[in-house]
């Protein structure tokens, strides 16, 4: 990579960091450093650090609040966007929401409003455009029901556009969209479709669900919840916990006792440790059972 002038980058991006740990990042608590880092506040803020990139010939990164991605320990020789963009709006029975709203935040904002369809995500720490991206889901539910419109910018070659795709283009799957497949397709905010409700009853299922995931859930450590999608007709936990590896520890990092497709930063671990027992567990998984785990978490700057 050529030497980045880094005063005439910040001249297009004040506010640009440089060398900076994405550690606190992530709800695994675990990375090494970034080159660079800047805080996109707004849509214009966003398009200009990925034009940025582009002239300067960056590798960069999109990154919401980590909680479903493992950094790699070493350093990433590129840009970090950090989404920060958390307008919304209401009307009638739609919320119209930047990419960088806390999913928690959309939770709290549908129950003061009597709208219902978002309780499921209680507990997820994401952002808006981090569960459209994966297409979050809980409880039977994801974001494939509820999100109405998309807006993107789509990036080709050197030419940035911004385009709105409707929820049939967002091509929904379990834990899969169009977004994971096409990575030009940056998320930019989104119409959410909800319906009205007793607000009663949405902090009923609210309680329900927290209450469940409390009991099910180690949330005591560091971590991104599960690691792994459940294979058609299984459960990843059920596999890993029959295959004896609750419990298992590799440097800092351990398979939850309390639910074993969690993977938890229990000691300072590390992102080599969690790759090794991830690797683990697929290798043990496969030769018990046949089945060929994949992983739901996203990956930053690996050689796997």
């Amino acid at each position: 990579m050529a030497k980045i002038n880094f005063q005439k980058l910040k001249e297009l991006l004040p506010g640009l960091k440089k060398d900076f740990s994405l550690k606190n990042f992530t709800t695994f608590k675990i990375g090494g450093r970034a080159k660079y880092l800047f805080e996109a506040k707004s849509k214009e803020d966003l398009v200009k650090a990925i034009s940025a990139a582009k002239t300067f010939k960056l590798p960069f990164f999109i990154l919401g609040r980590g909680s479903n991605l493992l950094v790699s320990d070493r350093k990433f020789e590129g840009l970090v966007i950090k989404i920060a963009n958390c307008k919304f709006q209401i009307a009638d029975c739609r919320i119209l929401a930047e990419a960088g709203v806390p999913l928690g935040k959309m939770v709290r904002i549908s129950v003061e409003n009597g709208l219902s369809g978002l309780e499921w995500a209680i507990g997820i720490p994401g952002t808006v455009g981090g569960a459209i991206w994966g297409n979050a889901g809980a409880f039977g539910n994801s974001m494939k029901n509820v999100v109405k419109e998309v807006e993107v910018l789509k990036i080709v070659d050197c030419r940035l556009q911004v385009v709105n795709l409707k929820n049939k283009d967002c091509k929904f799957g379990y834990r899969e969209s169009i977004f994971k497949k096409r990575p030009n397709l940056i998320i930019l905010s989104a119409i959410l479709q909800l319906k009205k409700e007793k607000k009663s009853e949405i902090k009923r299922k609210i309680r329900e669900y927290f209450n469940y995931r409390r009991k099910t859930q180690p949330l005591n450590f560091p971590s991104v919840g599960s690691v792994f999608k459940n294979p058609l007709g299984f459960s990843a936990a059920k596999l890993i916990e029959e295959c004896g590896l609750k419990g298992k520890i590799v440097g800092g990092a351990k398979i939850s006792e309390k639910h074993a497709n969690f993977i938890l930063n229990f000691r300072n671990g590390k992102a080599k440790d969690v790759l090794k027992l991830i690797r683990l567990v697929k290798q043990r998984v496969k030769k018990k059972f046949k089945i060929s785990l994949k992983e739901e978490i996203q990956y930053l700057d690996f050689k796997k």
